[in-house]
């Protein structure tokens, strides 16, 4: 991510740490003083509802934010693995090939199955038909895809359910060997049994890789995830074990939210 090879020691155990963020679209203040570590290889969920910061938290991760216009962090700090992610030398290509982002609405690209797998690669530089090959085909099948597709990769990305759409995004995103993985509502746009085939591969995948997910969805947050972060009004208002915020959170906002009474 950093132009330079010297940075301080790396964290094993923490994959972001979130210091005193306070973000604004413009004039509009969004975040407000957000402080949180999200550990590695979990499953992270930010719940909350409409409008609280969710989604505006997990893009400052990679910084996608950054392609609004007036949109910045105005104080505190982002570190990914110990970087400071607005360092002056950051490499933002690399930091995006690091954290990989995956969205609401599945967008494939207008290419084969094949080609939307290995985009990230030919981009990084990676040309020869053997190392795309297996990362394709590894890729494919750490997203549960492979034995769906094989027999036609070179058949439009289009020609496929939203369901394997949303997949060919994850396996797209996991064939650049990312560290984190950010997902923004991944199943908002999926039908039940989609939704169920996502979530069961947001568990495999915890194995291999670091989790952030926003979900509007209760449920989904407590078959997913390790950890629960509760937002509203763009403070944080509790974070921790999610079987602990969704039995016993300490804060009343909380316990009103998950029991359904505002939100």
């Amino acid at each position: 991510m950093v132009n330079s090879s010297t940075e301080a020691s790396v964290s094993r155990d923490t994959a972001v740490q979130i210091q005193g963020v306070n973000f604004s679209y413009g004039s509009k203040q969004v975040l407000h003083d957000v402080t949180m570590d999200i550990p590695t290889k979990q499953v992270t969920a930010f719940i909350g509802p409409s409008g609280c910061g969710k989604s505006t938290l997990i893009r400052c991760i990679n910084r996608i934010n950054d392609r609004i216009p007036n949109a910045r962090i105005t104080s505190g700090s982002i570190r990914v693995h110990d970087i400071d992610i607005h360092r002056p030398d950051i490499n933002m290509n690399e930091l995006r090939r690091r954290v990989g982002m995956v969205f609401q609405k599945y967008n494939p690209f207008a290419k084969s199955i094949y080609e939307n797998v290995v985009y990230g690669l030919r981009i990084a530089g990676v040309s020869k038909r053997s190392e795309l090959d297996e990362a394709a085909e590894k890729a494919l099948t750490s997203a549960a895809l492979w034995n769906e597709v094989k027999d036609r990769l070179n058949s439009s990305a289009f020609g496929l359910s939203g369901g394997q759409q949303q997949r060919l995004c994850i396996a797209r995103v996991i064939a650049t060997e990312p560290d984190i993985v950010l997902m923004d509502e991944p199943c908002a746009a999926l039908d039940p049994l989609a939704t169920l085939k996502i979530e069961e591969l947001i568990h495999e995948l915890k194995q291999n890789y670091t989790i952030v997910i926003v979900t509007h969805n209760m449920s989904q947050a407590t078959r997913c995830s390790d950890r629960t972060a509760f937002m509203y009004l763009g403070n944080l208002i509790e974070y921790g074990d999610t079987m602990q915020i969704f039995e016993n959170p300490s804060n009343p906002q909380t316990e009103a939210y998950i029991s359904g009474r505002f939100g």
